[in-house]
């Protein structure tokens, strides 16, 4: 059972349950306990499952360690201490895994103090055990395995496998997941689900800990921690105390009117800003969405205020930036010699980097949990308020911000989404098990679906993987995939197979898939290169900007790409793989808020009750609410507003005679995209044209120099059909191949390494394209080609989303409206223009947005 901790323990009764030399030095080192603490660490040393939600700096990592600390402690003084891990501390960063054995040292050093205070000699022992970790280092912890085990989810599934090393796990008794919400969403937390199972089976019961920032809800992620037994959920206490840490988060307009203004006032503005902030607080935090961003960030501080700002109080933090800078980055940041570090993501989990007393997020981060966990990062300290300042750069990110703002105050929080029965991590595991000793069928299939993420797992799924492993596609060894398995039917049984299987796994395990750029060749000449991510968003005759020019993708083998020259506008602008996709809670609020607002209009409400409704409904200044005002005025009087009740069509003819068709779909990326997609290709099926597709968060266009049907495609779409529709449109796509690629590495169809040997990305994505040929060829059902395609339409689209906004439609919730106009409404202008913007000078865009505004300004006094 699952169910909310009530019960809040005094801090006299958990000194009470502490060793005396643990309870001594906490005295000596902290004034009281946290609220975490005392809703948490009593459970704990009762061996209960418990998932701690609290701000950063509010002592998760010692409520989760103190009773273990505790219970080592016991051990030791009485001599009963073995040499073995009685503790898993997992996280998904390498960094924090680092930051927590530093923060150990401290806590295990004055114990040990205390103890030889009192004639005792202790020696508890902790270790960090990642791929870096050196074979020498390797070696010592056999010999002496730490009692606290420091590690990622891809080492642990290593030491399952690994004979001398299983044996040290055998006493373990607790594992501890950090950090789990950056793990629950995504492949790794399914991978990380399985080795907890399989750890399970190996040592039998032991206590799990979760440790998470801002997530909803709550008992989903508790489940994906504890998982099942045998058909019933384990039990977990759920510790909120999220409501405790204050926020202070404002929004701000660089500018009056983001419209009107012209290129250099807004620069001015923005950088002006910026400037005030970071000289009005000691350290500042500034996420970018991109790392193109970030990069700029960094360069106009220097170069616009060269007598604040340089190489040595600002920096950079960005995945593509090399370890030595990220590392020398974080280190003068906990040293307090930064005035400002700027970001995209990666400083958004957790590693200590010491005193930040504001973040700044320069446009919207897409999500409030995001918002919330990046904010997080400032006000450190336990009752320190959490300060943030959101920086708008348009009215669509205005609007957007303004509901993060709201929801973030009143602590609305987006649900969390766990993938589910993924066959390309179930393949890695089942033969990670047969490694370890032969195993009855029906017994391995109770075990994997102790995982939550595999409690539904379809049992002719299960037999479709163990076939693929036994080689029994035997076609598939003309292709050099060979069986990794055996089973014996009679005995009902399957093991491993060769004697290389240790190595092969160890070498080829993870879920994270290897990436590289891609060369850009047109008539046979390099022009440039571009990121995979990119590359497989491409489809057959889209156009994109490199190096200032346009040009059409015409086909990808391997990591070359070809293309031709072409005219504008592109259809997938530069930065859209970078690009954060908008939550589908937070897509929905911002729906029911344009619903609230046509209301408003409709009843004929005046402009400053308007006004004063949404300063008080989204918590913004006057500014900020005279700025939405006029943008929902131009809608409503040019086009009507589009919300969750209704569906906006709108037909207009653009430059050069093309024609136009925009669905107001404000439902993030991912479900335009499914959308988007399916309606092309029965467009493509129906009239034999090529669709142009350009999507955002806000929406979708179509676009045809000839009839295309847009419409009437859509409407052919249901929830029933959505699916299958998709799937078709997927097929012989860049995006199905690239993840197909990804999927059969997880599998081990495709090796990324062998014997010592690394293979390219460029190889892999050939011999990738070269596999989904053949067993597309061989058998439509193919486990990892099904997985390959559940991954795109559920994980990289939203089909769930896509197909509840067909079903809104269908029973009438949401009504579609057509229009036709001239000219963009002012919802549209930001999705039709982008793809132009790309080409245009920064200045040219500026104008061409003033120039259309002016337009539509113009119509509506008509």
């Amino acid at each position: 059972m699952i169910e909310k901790q009530k019960k809040k323990y005094s801090s006299e009764e958990i000194h009470s349950i502490l060793h005396p030399w643990v309870s001594e030095w906490f005295r000596r080192s902290f004034k009281d306990f946290t609220e975490a603490q005392k809703y948490a660490i009593m459970d704990i040393h009762r061996g209960r499952n418990v998932l701690v939600s609290s701000p950063t700096g509010s002592g998760k990592t010692l409520t989760a360690f103190l009773s273990i600390i505790s219970e080592l402690t016991s051990l030791a003084e009485s001599g009963e201490l073995e040499d073995s891990v009685y503790c898993i501390y997992i996280s998904p960063l390498k960094a924090l895994d680092n930051d927590i054995e530093r923060n150990l040292e401290e806590p295990l050093r004055a114990i040990r103090e205390i103890a030889e205070e009192n004639g005792k000699s202790l020696d508890i022992r902790k270790a960090v055990r990642t791929g870096d970790t050196r074979p020498y280092e390797r070696s010592r912890m056999l010999a002496k395995p730490p009692h606290i085990l420091i590690t990622t989810p891809e080492t642990l599934s290593i030491l399952l496998v690994a004979p001398r090393f299983r044996e040290k796990l055998s006493t373990v008794r607790y594992v501890i997941v950090d950090e789990i919400h950056a793990l629950a969403d995504n492949k790794r937390g399914v991978h990380l689900s399985l080795s907890l199972e399989r750890l399970q089976h190996l040592v039998g019961d032991f206590t799990r800990i979760g440790l998470s920032a801002t997530v909803h809800p709550l008992e989903r992620v508790a489940g994906f921690l504890v998982g099942y037994s045998y058909g019933r959920e384990r039990d977990c206490l759920i510790v909120d105390v999220n409501y405790l840490k204050e926020l202070d988060i404002e929004l701000i307009c660089p500018v009056d009117d983001m419209v009107a203004a012209d290129p250099e006032e807004i620069g001015n503005g923005l950088y002006d800003i910026l400037h005030d902030l970071i000289m009005e607080h000691r350290t500042t935090l500034i996420f970018t969405n991109t790392r193109s961003g970030t990069e700029s960030v960094v360069y106009n501080l220097k170069s616009r205020f060269p007598d604040t700002y340089n190489d040595e109080n600002v920096m950079a933090h960005h995945s593509s930036l090399s370890r030595e800078h990220r590392l020398e980055t974080e280190e003068k940041l906990k040293k307090g010699q930064l005035r400002a570090v700027v970001s995209s993501t990666s400083l958004e989990l957790g590693i200590d980097i010491g005193y930040i007393d504001l973040v700044v997020l320069l446009s919207s981060p897409k999500s409030v949990s995001r918002a919330l966990q990046r904010i997080g990062r400032s006000g450190h300290q336990l009752h320190e308020k959490s300060k943030g300042r959101i920086v708008v750069v348009d009215r669509d990110d205005l609007v957007e911000c303004s509901l993060i703002l709201k929801n973030a105050i009143e602590g609305k929080i987006d649900s969390i989404r766990i993938p589910e029965n993924c066959l390309d991590v179930l393949s890695q595991h089942i033969y990670g098990m047969a490694i370890e000793n032969p195993w009855d069928i029906d017994h391995a299939l109770d075990v994997i679906r102790n995982s939550y993420c595999y409690r539904n797992l379809d049992r002719d799924d299960y037999l479709s993987v163990l076939s693929y492993l036994a080689g029994e596609y035997v076609e598939l060894e003309e292709r050099y995939v060979y069986a990794k398995i055996w089973i014996d039917r009679e005995k009902n049984q399957f093991g491993k197979r060769g004697k290389l299987a240790r190595m092969l796994y160890s070498t080829n395990i993870g879920t994270i898939p290897d990436r590289s750029s891609a060369v850009v060749k047109c008539g046979g000449r390099v022009v440039g290169r571009i990121e995979e991510e990119f590359m497989e968003k491409l489809r057959k005759g889209d156009t994109f900007v490199l190096g200032g020019k346009i040009y059409r993708f015409n086909y990808a083998r391997g990591m070359t790409v070809n293309v031709t020259p072409a005219s504008g506008p592109p259809t997938i602008p530069s930065w859209f793989s970078e690009q954060l996709p908008l939550s589908f809670d937070l897509a929905v609020d911002i729906q029911r808020f344009r619903d609230i607002m046509d209301g408003k209009f409709q009843y004929g409400h005046s402009r400053s009750e308007i006004i004063e409704f949404i300063r008080g409904y989204l918590h913004v200044d006057e500014t900020a609410a005279g700025a939405i005002y006029q943008y929902f005025h131009e809608q409503y009087h040019y086009a009507g507003i589009p919300s969750i009740r209704k569906l906006l069509v709108e037909y207009y003819t653009g430059f050069g005679g093309r024609k136009f068709l925009v669905f107001h779909s404000l439902f993030g990326r991912r479900v335009n995209d499914a959308l988007s997609r399916a309606v092309a290709y029965l467009i493509a099926e129906r009239y034999r044209r090529d669709v142009m597709i350009s999507i955002s968060d806000n929406g979708f266009y179509l676009s045809s120099e000839g009839k295309m049907g847009g419409l009437e495609s859509f409407m052919d779409l249901e929830p029933e059909n959505l699916r299958d529709v998709l799937k078709k449109a997927l097929d012989r796509t860049e995006t199905l191949a690239s993840r197909f690629r990804h999927c059969a590495g997880r599998a081990l169809m495709i090796l990324r390494r062998y014997k010592g040997e690394e293979k390219s990305v460029g190889r892999q994505q050939v011999r990738g394209k070269i596999l989904l040929k053949f067993v597309s060829e061989l058998d439509d059902r193919f486990p990892i080609l099904e997985e390959a395609r559940r991954e795109v339409m559920e994980d990289y689209m939203d089909l769930e989303n896509a197909m509840k906004v067909l079903e809104w439609i269908k029973n009438g919730e949401m009504e579609i409206k057509q229009i036709n106009t001239r000219i963009p409404s002012p919802f549209a202008f930001n999705l039709v223009a982008q793809g132009y913007l790309d080409v245009l000078k920064y200045e040219d865009r500026i104008e061409f947005i003033r120039r259309m505004h002016q337009a539509i300004r113009d119509e509506i006094k008509k």
